[in-house]
């Protein structure tokens, strides 16, 4: 079962001159939700039920790691890695201490990624999930660090990787060292490349900036979510600087599928299956 932890959002659109409006939480039941596409309002406990996705639209509605965690491992089956490492503020960013401090409460994670091991259908993997509730799952040397470190650890157990990215891109308040790890976790996972060992991207709402420019990309299989963002920069800088009018869609996980970026978009309710698909025909053993 899902956990109470993702944020509701209220959200309408006004006919007139399509500006998002906060719809008052007042107006929706305690017991429900309002997707954040097509606006229906559901039943929490339906929406669990379906993973945060939608019935009537599709919507795929954003997962926390822990909830990921618990889709993708079979129960009760996988262990944390690499919660000790701590983030560090090589350029003396001002206030950046006391903001990494205040995500860290607000999400209970010590980064925007979270590294596991276990069993996904009975087979061995390491799986890396991002986070967008820790500073919209932005790429600074922690990230970089226990993604190398992932990758270090699926080739010493000889276990395939799997990524799920949700990212806003590279973190300024670290600068170039956050630049550095786009070099840094592309050359680990040529490692990996070396070892013979399956690497699986899974890119989901939304996968820009940084993280698009390096690992997100270098997957041997890459697997997209339903209407997920993908991209590097955003669309409004785009039109800004080649100053002309971008095609519908772009930047969507269909468009991205369409012109052979993306291997395949897999519902988030048959992911599971999906992947276990995938591990055995790339040699996952399955434990009985």
């Amino acid at each position: 079962m899902l956990r109470k932890s993702f944020q509701k959002q209220y959200f309408l659109v006004d006919g007139e001159n399509k500006l998002p409006q906060r719809k008052k939480p007042e107006e929706i039941p305690d017991c429900c939700v309002l997707c954040t596409r097509c606006k229906e309002t559901i039943l929490e406990e339906e929406l669990r039920k379906d993973w945060m996705v939608c019935k009537k639209c599709g919507q795929h509605m954003r997962l926390t790691s822990e909830d990921r965690l618990a889709l993708i491992f079979d129960e009760g089956s996988y262990e944390r890695h690499f919660e000790d490492i701590k983030t560090l503020n090589p350029l003396d960013f001002p206030g950046y201490a006391e903001k990494i401090a205040e995500y860290q409460q607000k999400s209970d994670l010590t980064e925007a990624v979270v590294i596991a091991t276990g069993q996904c259908l009975g087979m061995d993997l390491v799986v890396g999930v991002m986070d967008s509730r820790f500073m919209m799952g932005s790429m600074g040397s922690v990230v970089g660090e226990k993604i190398t470190r992932a990758v270090e650890l699926a080739i010493k157990r000889h276990h395939p990787l799997v990524v799920f990215t949700a990212s806003g891109g590279a973190r300024m308040q670290e600068g170039i060292v956050s630049l550095m790890q786009m070099a840094k976790t592309s050359a680990s996972l040529a490692k990996l490349d070396d070892a013979g060992l399956p690497y699986i991207v899974v890119l989901t709402d939304p996968t820009t900036g940084g993280v698009t420019a390096s690992f997100a990309m270098l997957g041997d299989i890459i697997l997209a979510e339903p209407g997920a963002l993908i991209g590097f920069a955003g669309p409004r800088v785009i039109e800004q600087t080649i100053r002309q009018k971008l095609p519908e869609g772009f930047q969507s996980a269909e468009f991205l599928m369409e012109k052979g970026f993306v291997d395949a978009i897999v519902d988030r309710r048959h992911l599971k299956e999906t992947l276990g698909v995938l591990l055995r025909l790339h040699g996952g053993e399955k434990h009985e």
